[in-house]
C-alpha cells in the first residue's frame, strides 16, 4: 500500500490510465484494513499483569506520590512472579507485605473491564473512545 501510494504521488495526472490494474488490490487492501479496526465483542486482555497500573492508580488515591506507587507495584508484579500466583489472586495479606497502604478494598482493582473503561482521556482504551477511533478512521478510509 505504501509502495503504491508513493508511486501514485510521483506521477503526473495525466498517467493515470497505467495505474488501471493497482486500483482493484489497493481497494481490497482498504477493505482488509476497515474490517481489522472492528472491536471484537467481549475481547479483553487477560494478564493480571495487565492491572499493575491500577495498582498503582489505586494507591494515587491514597495520597500516596506516583513515583512511590511505581515501586510498590512493581513489588507486587515480583511478588507475584515469585510465588506463581496471578496478581489478581494476591491475597491482601501478601499486597500489605508489599506495603501497608494496601487496604481491603484493593479487591476492587482487579476488575479488566474496568480498566478498560476508566481510560477515557483521548487516544484512551475505553470502548467509547475506541470507538471514536474507528469512526474517525473509517471517515479517513472513506475520502
Amino acid at each position: 500500500m505504501a509502495g503504491f501510494m508513493m508511486t501514485v504521488k510521483g506521477l503526473p495526472s495525466t498517467y493515470n490510465k497505467d495505474l488501471q490494474e493497482s486500483v482493484e488490490p489497493m481497494l481490497d487492501h482498504i477493505k482488509k484494513v476497515g474490517d481489522s479496526i472492528q472491536i471484537a465483542e467481549d475481547a479483553r486482555c487477560s494478564d493480571p499483569f495487565m492491572l499493575a497500573t491500577d495498582v498503582a492508580d489505586y494507591l494515587v488515591r491514597k495520597g500516596v506520590p506516583f513515583r512511590e506507587t511505581h515501586h510498590i507495584s512493581g513489588q507486587c508484579v515480583a511478588l507475584s512472579e515469585k510465588t506463581g500466583t496471578p496478581m489478581n489472586e494476591l491475597t491482601y495479606e501478601q499486597m500489605r507485605s508489599a506495603d501497608e497502604r494496601f487496604e481491603e478494598d484493593i479487591s476492587e482493582t482487579f476488575d479488566y473491564e474496568k480498566s478498560v473503561e476508566m481510560r477515557s482521556a483521548k487516544g484512551g482504551t475505553s470502548k467509547a473512545c475506541v470507538l471514536e477511533q474507528v469512526k474517525v478512521l473509517k471517515e479517513m478510509a472513506a475520502q
